[in-house]
């Protein structure tokens, strides 16, 4: 059952949900706690919508009675977990850590996320621990930024990689949002990294349907979207490797309140979904929702039969 937070709600998260003081944020806040009832949080987007209701069957399954809460935006729904009002979140590892990391040592401190998982998660752990959130064990799937361009342009000059781009020296108009022309993992990146002959960028956004079309139609060379980006077929694009592992490590991962949901029931519950659900199988699920128009719920209920982790 879904429940879409309403102003006063989204009022109320703000003025309540200020988490753990400055100075207890150097330890653990609570002992690991299982609530059997819990509120799992998505952020309103189709993949969000779909982790959620993943995590909310298995949890059911394993005895827990579940609620989903749609709350948008970040600013709001972190605190709410800090405080216990949402109880479970799928996050993505890198992202998480730079947002969580510019929130305790503010928006001028440099990143954490990177590339490395390892290195990402500690960093991650680090910063959530002392807020009273436990961060899972990443899965398999991972929601990184990738660079597509059209399938008869990779074959014709014999493109599967970045580094091919690189080395080929062909002059690379790309589609992407503005933030591309600043930020290291996108323009200034795919020079310093691959050599890549950037000579613009066309702001159409991160994986729009404008954005396709002007490289589809041979207006922009390449475009940004994401790993698990479900329609790119559809414009006639494929995906060229990050051979050099310029992206960061932007797994998913579950992130939950530790007092309320920090025991071993709900890590074994979405564990065995970690070990199991792939990129590839998070880009199908999202082209089911967003192609073929299914709900979330249903997409998800029959992904987990499909691989046995339902009844």
């Amino acid at each position: 059952m879904r429940r879409v937070l309403c102003l006063l709600l989204l009022l109320a998260l703000t003025g309540c949900a200020t988490g753990p003081s400055l100075e207890n944020r150097g330890r653990v806040t609570a002992p690991p706690g299982d609530s059997h009832h819990l509120t799992i949080g998505s952020a309103g987007f189709t993949e969000s919508d779909l982790l959620a209701q993943l995590y909310a069957q298995l949890l059911n399954q394993a005895g827990y009675k579940t609620s989903i809460l749609t709350v948008s935006n970040r600013e709001l729904y972190e605190p709410a977990l800090e405080s216990g009002q949402i109880d479970v979140v799928p996050e993505f590892a890198a992202t998480f850590a730079d947002w969580l990391n510019a929130k305790t040592h503010g928006t001028d401190a440099p990143p954490v996320g990177s590339p490395d998982l390892d290195a990402t998660m500690k960093a991650l752990r680090a910063l959530a621990g002392p807020r009273g959130l436990t961060v899972l064990p990443p899965g398999r799937a991972v929601d990184q930024n990738a660079f597509a361009v059209s399938a008869d342009y990779a074959r014709l000059h014999h493109l599967k990689t970045l580094s091919d781009l690189g080395a080929s020296g062909l002059k690379v108009r790309l589609a992407a949002g503005d933030e591309c022309v600043q930020r290291p993992y996108c323009a200034p990146g795919l020079r310093k990294e691959y050599g890549i002959d950037i000579t613009g960028v066309d702001p159409k956004g991160v994986g729009t349907t404008p954005a396709k079309r002007a490289v589809q139609q041979g207006r922009d060379q390449m475009v940004l979207t994401t790993t698990t980006d479900a329609t790119l077929d559809q414009f006639g694009l494929v995906l060229l490797a990050d051979d050099r592992h310029l992206q960061n490590a932007d797994y998913v991962v579950p992130v939950v309140n530790r007092a309320r949901a920090g025991g071993a029931g709900v890590a074994k519950a979405l564990g065995r979904l970690g070990g199991v659900l792939t990129t590839v199988d998070l880009a199908d699920l999202n082209e089911q929702v967003d192609s073929w128009r299914r709900l979330p719920a249903d997409v998800a209920r029959s992904y987990l039969k499909d691989k046995g982790l339902l009844k």
